[in-house]
């Protein structure tokens, strides 16, 4: 299926692209986490916009493989994660369900990717508001669990006030996506 994803389109599928792909793609998000606005408990960075551009770029495996190797660097102590944290107690905090999250979300952008479902401005919004309830699940779970929050005070302080950023984010993917589609169009004649 992955001939289904820009990258494979664009750039093949041998081994040497994936393994790039995959490293890339935990740079970009990497790199997406350094734009960030703190917030208690969670800062708000582009995490979100990278996790889901890598998954509809690279496909469902390639993009969890990606923020797998986000997280295994963070965790061997590369200053990753939002606020250059890195390590496994801020992997065990308040952001952990969501970090966790994002292994979800990439791999169901990709799998949209991949069934050809997110191809199109209205498919990928669709793709991406799917995608962020995939990661607010464990995301929220985990915030509840970890704080003092109840579950009401997880969504209220982990979800409510990033729905607006999030809107931002997907449209943002869908506007990338299509356009990164419509250039390889164009380039192919």
């Amino acid at each position: 299926m992955a001939q289904d994803t820009l990258l494979h389109a664009s750039a093949g599928a041998s081994f040497l692209t994936r393994a790039l792909a995959v490293l890339g793609g935990s740079a970009v998000i990497a790199l997406g986490a350094q734009v960030s606005v703190p917030m208690v408990p969670v800062p708000m960075s582009l995490q979100t916009l990278a996790v889901l551009l890598v998954g509809l770029t690279a496909g469902s495996r390639l993009g969890a493989a990606a923020v797998l190797a986000y997280l295994v660097e963070g965790a061997l102590g590369l200053p990753v994660f939002a606020g250059g944290q890195f390590g496994l107690p801020y992997m065990m905090g308040p952001t952990g369900g969501f970090l966790l999250g994002f292994v979800a979300m990439a791999f169901l952008a990709g799998l949209m990717a991949e069934r050809g479902v997110a191809r199109g401005f209205a498919g990928i919004v669709a793709t991406g508001l799917l995608a962020s309830v995939v990661l607010y699940v464990p995301g929220i779970a985990w915030l509840d669990a970890v704080t003092p929050l109840d579950l009401w005070g997880a969504l209220n302080a982990g979800m409510v006030p990033f729905l607006p950023g999030d809107a931002v984010k997907i449209a943002i993917a869908a506007l990338v996506v299509t356009g990164a589609w419509a250039a390889l169009r164009t380039r192919r004649g």
